[in-house]
């Protein structure tokens, strides 16, 4: 009989404290979906579903008929399934890690270093900075999605020191004058955003902590007596110094746009860009790599000079960072997302109430597949697998599989693969 190329995964569950919690959560409702003897419990935070052969949430194989207990050892023994080019450039690894996830409290403001960085972060420090890999990622919005995403326009950045005093303290004269009096030439205004930016973070502690103080103090009395406090950006401040109180972070949101995403909009995160999620459910696709340099609203150690230097200190308006899909030419339902790195791409499939038959085309790379609504049996011979609401399925590459649709209302799923 012929292996098997496509079958379903148990995927891991991680229970990070900034996860929403229960059944708040996308992860929680789909892995409740796609097995309904799952116990989720209403005070546990379930942050991400790892959909992958990540060796700290090895995807486990639900197919009795594969001797391979997980995909990373399916993969090792069949490298041939990840398709030639992929199998070939990543060293017979899978090259993304594909997930989703469930924010109810900001992660820590960070940048990923680019591979020439990686190496030699990894050569001086391997344990803060465990593989020579960089990690671009990609953020596709589930329900209504916030981040930060890299250096706003200098205008609001100027604006933010004229309207909060406080910010302009910890900026400090010299370093707010040299950025007030860049615009115009960019190169300039990187060099200033860096001052500036880099004497943030070397602020000395007591003196930020006060500010922040103050400048929290103010925004809530500000906002007791019924004032617009957008001027401060008083609401994410409050918010964020709620769950990070006295951390350096909560003056980045004067920095960084704020990034509001609708359903099925997205964002890319190349190397070097500082973000943070905020809020929301977002499915997540990015390079296999652990290596994260922090700027704050974090409890973790903060990489102060390797951030500062390494940052894209390039201004851009919040509306530029919403990266967008195509639509497949050949296929009305397919959407495509492919970033500017050879490590992964996600398409969005959907497929309209009126389908009851639907192929999921065959493509020269691995993939994996997440439902994110509707109802199919799915058939790739040998194999036929029932397929709903948090289903997660492997294909292999060079292989198609024909749906036979039994939801009412069409079916939504997304597919992470490499596009070589």
């Amino acid at each position: 009989m012929a292996a098997a190329t496509v079958f379903p995964l148990k995927c891991a569950v991680q229970h990070y404290a900034w996860g929403k919690v229960g059944l708040d959560s996308e992860v929680a409702k789909l892995t409740l979906s796609d097995d309904p003897t799952v116990a989720v419990e209403q005070e546990k935070p379930y942050a991400e579903l790892w959909m992958g052969a990540h060796p700290k949430g090895d995807a486990i194989i639900c197919d009795n008929r594969i001797s391979q207990k997980t995909l990373g050892e399916w993969i090792a023994e069949h490298p041939e399934c990840l398709g030639s080019k992929v199998k070939d450039i990543f060293q017979g690894q899978l090259p993304f890690l594909f997930k989703v996830l469930s924010v109810n409290i900001s992660l820590s403001i960070q940048a990923h270093p680019n591979k020439e960085l990686a190496v030699q972060l990894h050569a001086q420090f391997p344990d803060r900075y465990p593989d020579k890999n960089h990690k671009p990622e990609m953020a596709i919005a589930l329900t209504p999605f916030e981040g930060l995403c890299g250096f706003r326009p200098v205008e609001e950045i100027i604006g933010f020191l004229k309207n909060v005093p406080e910010f302009h303290v910890v900026i400090g004269n010299e370093a707010a004058e040299t950025l007030e009096n860049s615009p115009g030439d960019p190169h300039r205004v990187s060099a200033a955003l860096k001052k500036c930016f880099t004497r943030m973070m070397n602020c000395e502690t007591k003196t930020f902590v006060d500010q922040l103080n103050m400048l929290v103090k103010r925004v809530l009395k500000e906002a007791a007596g019924g004032k617009d406090t957008t001027g401060s950006n008083g609401e994410l401040l409050l918010r964020l110094h709620s769950q990070f109180p006295g951390d350096v972070g909560c003056f980045v949101i004067y920095f960084l746009n704020v990034v509001q995403l609708r359903p099925g909009e997205a964002m890319f995160l190349g190397a070097n860009e500082p973000h943070a999620y905020l809020s929301g459910d977002c499915i997540e696709c990015m390079a296999c790599s652990d290596n994260t340099v922090r700027a704050g609203l974090t409890p973790k150690f903060i990489d102060v000079q390797t951030l500062c230097e390494m940052l894209n200190y390039t201004p851009a308006p919040a509306n530029s960072k919403i990266f967008p899909s195509v639509r497949d030419p050949g296929d009305p339902c397919v959407f495509v997302y492919d970033p500017p790195v050879p490590d992964f791409a996600v398409i969005k499939i959907e497929i309209p109430c009126s389908a009851k038959r639907y192929t999921i085309s065959s493509i020269d790379s691995a993939s994996i597949l997440l439902v994110i609504r509707g109802e199919a049996t799915g058939t790739a011979a040998p194999s036929e697998v029932k397929i709903r609401r948090g289903s997660v399925l492997f294909i292999a590459a060079n292989q198609a599989v024909d749906l036979c649709i039994h939801s009412v209302d069409g079916m939504l799923l997304f597919r992470a693969c490499c596009m070589l």
